[in-house]
């Protein structure tokens, strides 16, 4: 799931450099709370020799505690009945019997009815699942959160430009006062939620899985990576961060704003022997915003009022995925077949995944035939 940065959204991005230095006491959460870390990275850093200056790694792979802390209170709260699943299958009731063997009960557990009603009544409200990945920090996204309330959501009370932008960042996502009360109550219910259970859960999963992070970094920058860069570079994908996210399954979690601001997140592999999954939504993510252009472009009006080409997105961003590790990294192809089969509850036939996919996945022909040629062009014909 791709969304474009926009002037505001940018803003929000400068808000994080800019209150990075200025939040009291460094990025500690709630009171008494462990600092959500920002900084867990395989290729996060820089590397020099003697004599040579530092160079940063193309698209490093790294996590955030605070992009997954976000995405776990949805992941609580959000019904999730896509055939893609936001989420991992079975997250919910996996992190509910966590936190009941450690006898913790949060804001967010409280408060869970009365949030997630919300959900049924603004619909949009999946839309702020993104809005993590424009901060630095779980403070960071506290203050920009506390900015917009104080705000009472109205741009023109701010301060001065950058925080009319902010707010009117937050405004797209939370329209009403009933919005902004959401909101309140959530932010609240996930300070609290940290402080009691999610970090010190967090960061348990990190240290068993840097095995699995180390995995996935080195499929990635030696092998596949270098397969998928002309594509990168000619879709404005050419850098960015890829983070790897605990709570999310096959539909990621993607900003593309250029050269320099694209984020995707994909689901944290369990295992190193399941590292190519982070690749595989990976290449789901970047692959999207082309899906969605092919379907734009080759569907009707008719079809767009009626909300045809709306269903079509989603299997348009996984078939094309897979059109795209064919060309580049056709030793991924069925892999990715048989991952997106999973995720949709599908079963992988043993002798053709493409095949199962394609049932699984529907498209015309037509629009087939037109993410074909424009892979090609994008490609350079290779």
């Amino acid at each position: 799931m791709t969304i474009k940065t926009t002037l505001a959204a940018a803003a929000v991005a400068a808000l994080a450099i800019a209150t990075a230095g200025c939040a009291a006491g460094g990025q500690g959460g709630a009171a008494g709370a462990p600092a959500p870390s920002t900084t867990g990275s395989a290729t996060g850093g820089t590397t020099a020799t003697a004599g040579t200056p530092a160079t940063a790694p193309t698209w490093p792979v790294k996590t955030r505690e605070h992009v997954d802390l976000w995405l776990h209170g949805f992941a609580l709260l959000q019904p999730d009945t896509t055939q893609v699943p936001f989420f991992q299958r079975g997250y919910r009731d996996q992190l509910t019997v966590a936190k009941n063997r450690a006898n913790v009960t949060s804001l967010l557990d409280a408060n869970r009815d009365q949030l997630t009603r919300r959900f049924a009544v603004n619909r949009d409200l999946v839309g702020a699942q993104f809005l993590a990945l424009y901060f630095g920090s779980w403070d960071e996204l506290k203050q920009g959160t506390s900015l917009f309330l104080q705000a009472n959501g109205d741009p023109q009370r701010a301060g001065n430009q950058q925080a009319a932008a902010i707010i009117a960042t937050f405004a797209q996502l939370f329209p009403t006062s009933a919005d902004r009360d959401w909101l309140r109550l959530f932010v609240q219910g996930l300070d609290d939620e940290s402080r009691k259970f999610y970090h010190s859960y967090w960061v348990a999963q990190q240290r068993d899985r840097a095995a699995t992070l180390a995995a996935v970094d080195t499929l990635w920058q030696q092998r596949y990576r270098p397969r998928l860069q002309r594509f990168l570079n000619n879709t404005q994908q050419a850098n960015g961060d890829l983070l790897l996210s605990l709570p999310l399954d096959g539909e990621g979690r993607t900003v593309s704003g250029g050269k320099l601001q694209n984020i995707v997140t994909v689901g944290f592999p369990a295992s190193p022997a399941d590292a190519r999954d982070a690749i595989y939504t990976f290449a789901h993510e970047v692959a999207g915003a082309l899906a969605t252009s092919a379907v734009n472009d080759n569907t009707t009006p008719n079809d767009k009022r009626t909300g045809v080409a709306q269903r079509m997105q989603s299997a348009a961003a996984v078939r094309t995925g897979y059109l795209l590790l064919q060309r580049t990294s056709p030793d991924l192809a069925d892999g990715y077949a048989r991952y997106y089969l999973k995720s949709a509850g599908a079963t992988a036939t043993a002798a053709d995944p493409g095949a199962a996919l394609a049932s699984t996945f529907p498209l015309p022909a037509s629009l087939l035939d037109a993410i074909g040629r424009q892979l090609d062009v994008v490609l350079g014909g290779i």
